[in-house]
């Protein structure tokens, strides 16, 4: 699974780098530890408000919760699905009714630094390591919903998950899942919202490539949702 990971660029950065035509929401803080239930930025496209139908697509960087809530489920029951739903398997995320309304219109991708997993160790201890690309931004797949906000009169609670895959590799010997990134080649086609056909989502999905990062062993400090900061990804002390 994907639980933690650093999202540390400046929205301007990510803007340029994934094309982005639409900052809508307050620019998010960095965070060496974004943790699911959080506010996440994610990038996604979507025809403006009252625009005709057949109108352009504008490509929008948003802040969401993270933990996709669909819209059927109750309003007592919010922050709980949540919960559950931080990430999608995307050997099913197009036949899971929780996820495959979003995954034939609501795609976006989940800007990341780097993400975290634990590694399992003999003596039964866990060893953390962030994955990242030597420095360059990387893009998880993923999915986001919108509902009225319970919380929140009149207000709309957009939300989001990550998708995950089998991971193999140096990935693999870390952790069984990682997230499923979008390469530079597949952006416009997984953000495409005219794109609704779920057997072409999955064939998306299908033909990305397994992603090949770097692993680096870092403290356990990461391991605490109320750590933050850029010591969090430095390698861990010997000994």
């Amino acid at each position: 699974m994907c639980g933690r990971y650093a999202s540390a660029r400046r929205d301007a950065d990510i803007a340029g780098a994934l094309a982005v035509q639409e900052i809508v929401d307050e620019e998010t803080p960095p965070s060496w530890n974004v943790a699911p239930q959080q506010d996440i930025r994610v990038v996604l496209e979507r025809t403006p408000r009252g625009a005709p139908e057949d109108a352009e697509p504008v490509r929008q960087l948003r802040r969401v919760r993270w933990g996709l809530v669909p819209a059927w489920a109750k309003d007592d029951e919010v922050t709980k699905v949540g919960a559950r739903m931080i990430n999608a398997r995307s050997e099913s995320l197009t036949e899971k009714p929780a996820f495959k309304r979003a995954a034939a219109k609501r795609r976006c991708l989940v800007p990341m630094d780097g993400f975290y997993e634990w590694r399992k160790n003999a003596d039964g201890t866990k060893t953390p390591f962030f994955l990242h690309a030597g420095g360059d931004l990387i893009a998880a797949a993923g999915l986001y919903e919108l509902r009225p906000d319970p919380e929140r009169e009149g207000e709309w609670l957009w939300t989001a998950t990550v998708a995950t895959r089998a991971a193999t590799d140096t990935l693999g010997e870390i952790h069984e899942r990682c997230p499923v990134l979008v390469t530079p080649d597949r952006v416009d086609a997984w953000l495409d919202p005219h794109l609704t056909d779920l057997d072409d989502v999955a064939a998306i999905l299908a033909a990305l490539p397994e992603p090949h990062l770097e692993p680096r062993e870092v403290g356990k400090a990461v391991g605490n949702v109320r750590n933050d900061g850029p010591h969090l990804v430095e390698p861990a002390a010997a000994g």
